[in-house]
């Protein structure tokens, strides 16, 4: 098959990248292959068997058109300050015009019009006043929020959309190389089964988000792509009442906090916060399972959860970030027999296990129900789990009750995005005819900056 451009994963930056090119005008033909299935077509299972059931061959809210996007809280950033290093890229005002401009195709298609987070001046000076004190900084951000459902069908408008206007998606197939002639990238390597495909095209664009990460560092590797290991997030998800953040959630929604607690100083963060939302499972690759977060527009829980994420940098000459992640994923499901351990943040101060009998005498009701409860500090490197503990006591200066012995730590909460492709401001690697993009490529975080990302693809392309 011969194609103009084939763009390998139906994530925000690879549909964006499509969008952009077809809102140009472009002429070209336009491929997209997806590992998973159509957005109408995905589906987890847990909301009827109540306990995940690690569906093969891969998870369907990390994997399918959209991403993990999809099946998440579906909140986009609008300030350059959030959501990954591309702003260092492009620079932060040209960034930040990139955002208006994705946000107004995000409207287009059916995006709430309401923007949390602003307004509320002196609320918002009182939190930041406390955060000060507390050693913390206060990031202000804008937050348009689409929920998990009305974001599965804000994407399926998009997909739509796309299929009408000439863009063909292949579907169920997954990238297993590039093709390389005399140093330049012709095209990729796809399979579905037992059927093999070489797709011929003039540029290649790789944008298979976190899902894909290892997979796309592995391919650097073997084919001298350059790159280098970035940071890579290892931490836990916390859940509380949300009469602890009542003020906080209704004042800037998301409440974006980030510290260098001593002794080990390195950068801790909140992160994808979710009023009256859902703790939920993702299944990776090897059947690693991790933690993360929902909130629905309409289905609301009486409970608060958010990342608290670890940034860790490694130095020369230890260079698989993503693999090291993964070992602690690993030895945390070990411990949980394949699923998510949850411990009482009292428990770890106390240095004792949770037991799964306990969590039923707590004003707090995991919204997790297959969560096993354990204890968090027999797989978490000691640095990282300091850094964490610390961080909290930090935030519940800011927010009272947020260090109450009852509130919630699951883990592991890891974020595969570590290996950075080095590339221009016009997104072109050292392979001519290949380009990365998304949280893959190590520059962004979330949905708002991959969706950024794929529209200066989209407009390089056209």
């Amino acid at each position: 098959m011969k194609k103009d451009v084939v763009i390998v994963g139906a994530g925000p930056a690879g549909i964006f990248t499509a969008l952009e090119m077809i809102n140009k005008n472009s002429k070209k033909s336009i491929l997209i292959v997806e590992k998973g299935v159509s957005v109408e077509k995905r589906s987890c299972p847990k909301s009827r068997t109540q306990k995940c059931v690690s569906c093969k061959p891969y998870c369907h809210i990390t994997t399918g058109f959209s991403g993990a996007g999809a099946f998440s809280d579906g909140k986009l950033s609008l300030s350059y300050e959030v959501g990954g290093d591309l702003p260092q890229l492009i620079g932060e005002d040209v960034c930040q015009e990139y955002i208006n401009y994705t946000d107004k195709i995000y409207l287009q298609f059916g995006a709430d019009e309401h923007i949390e987070g602003i307004g509320n001046t002196e609320e918002v000076r009182q939190i930041r006043k406390r955060a000060i004190q507390a050693g913390l900084k206060l990031v202000d951000c804008p937050i348009r929020h689409l929920g998990t459902e009305k974001a599965q069908q804000l994407y399926y408008e998009i997909e739509q959309f796309l299929l009408a206007n000439g863009v063909e998606i292949l579907f169920g197939y997954e990238c297993k190389d590039i093709i390389l002639q005399d140093g330049e990238c012709k095209g990729v390597i796809i399979q579905k089964n037992n059927d093999v495909m070489e797709i011929e095209a003039e540029k290649s664009v790789i944008a298979t988000g976190r899902r894909g990460a290892d997979w796309l560092e592995k391919i650097c590797a073997e084919h001298n792509i350059a790159h280098q290991p970035g940071t890579v997030d290892i931490g836990v998800r916390v859940e509380v009442r949300s009469e602890i953040m009542e003020k906080v959630n209704e004042v800037l929604y998301e409440s974006k906090l980030i510290g260098y607690p001593a002794p080990f100083k390195n950068k801790v963060r909140t992160f994808c916060q979710n009023p009256g939302g859902f703790v939920s499972q993702e299944n990776y690759d090897n059947d690693l399972a991790v933690v993360n977060g929902h909130s629905y527009k309409e289905l609301k829980s009486e409970n608060t959860n958010l990342a608290i994420l670890c940034s860790h940098n490694f130095s020369e000459p230890f260079n698989e970030p993503i693999a090291y992640a993964q070992k602690i994923g690993e030895l945390t499901n070990m411990l949980a027999s394949g699923r998510i351990l949850v411990q009482k943040f009292g428990d770890i101060l106390d240095g004792k296990r949770t037991w799964q009998k306990e969590l039923s005498q707590s004003n707090l009701k995991p919204t997790l129900p297959d969560a096993v409860a354990g204890d968090i500090t027999a797989a978490m490197p000691y640095r990282a789990m300091i850094n964490i503990i610390n961080f909290i006591k930090a935030v519940d200066n800011v927010v009272p009750g947020f260090a109450s012995y009852e509130t919630l730590l699951y883990s592991p909460e890891l974020k595969f995005y570590s290996n950075r492709i080095k590339m221009d401001e016009h997104l072109n690697t050292n392979v001519k005819g290949l380009h990365c993009l998304g949280d893959s490529s190590g520059w962004t975080r979330g949905l708002m900056m991959a969706s950024v990302m794929g529209v200066i693809m989209g407009r390089e392309l056209a």
